[in-house]
């Protein structure tokens, strides 16, 4: 696609309300000019990033921890996973995040995606990595994360799926990456 195709559905921001500015997140209302002329308003939740590791074991399962999601009133099984901080490499983020939360460092990792989480209204864009060479170290979670470690297999994680207790969609995404790569031997 050329960039006039781009351009075709651009909405030009015209003004810029800040509404909120958090450790996190910021929040702005944008007014943007629509390719029609019409003017409309945007709700935007500006993020920092983040990333996350589908982390598997010698012996062939997924780490994941659990932990409370205060959005959902409810606990999730996830990948490991974190924000960025500012300026970081996700490469070495990536790598922070998995030993922070479940002990285990690793040499190296491969790129598997990165990807907008909710692109309609927020700007986060998450970094997905896979490692096989893991060895055991001590977590170190942030202070206000309470975690519990799992090594699960592929046939966990899909009942995990089918049960709503992985249900976001990095860990569901890093799921089906695993599913791909046990089949075919790629990402």
């Amino acid at each position: 696609m050329n960039a006039s195709h781009h351009r075709k559905f651009e909405e030009v921001t015209l003004r810029t309300e800040p509404i909120f500015q958090g450790k996190i997140i910021s929040l702005q209302v944008d007014t943007v000019q629509l390719p029609n002329g019409a003017t409309a308003t945007r709700e935007i939740v500006k993020h920092p990033g983040a990333v996350a590791v589908l982390a598997l074991t010698d012996d062939g399962r997924m780490l994941v921890v659990e932990q409370y999601r205060k959005p959902l009133e409810k606990s999730q099984i996830e990948i490991p996973a974190g924000k960025l901080d500012a300026g970081e490499d996700p490469l070495d983020a990536a790598k922070r995040e998995l030993e922070e939360e479940t002990g285990y460092r690793c040499e190296s990792l491969r790129h598997i995606s990165s990807f907008y989480t909710s692109p309609g209204f927020a700007d986060e864009i998450l970094h997905l990595y896979a490692s096989e060479q893991l060895s055991k170290g001590e977590a170190n979670p942030d202070e206000d994360e309470f975690l519990e470690l799992e090594a699960i297999t592929l046939e966990q994680a899909q009942a995990y799926m089918r049960e709503g207790r992985i249900s976001d969609a990095k860990t569901v995404m890093a799921v089906y990456a695993w599913q791909l790569y046990k089949l075919t031997g790629s990402f």
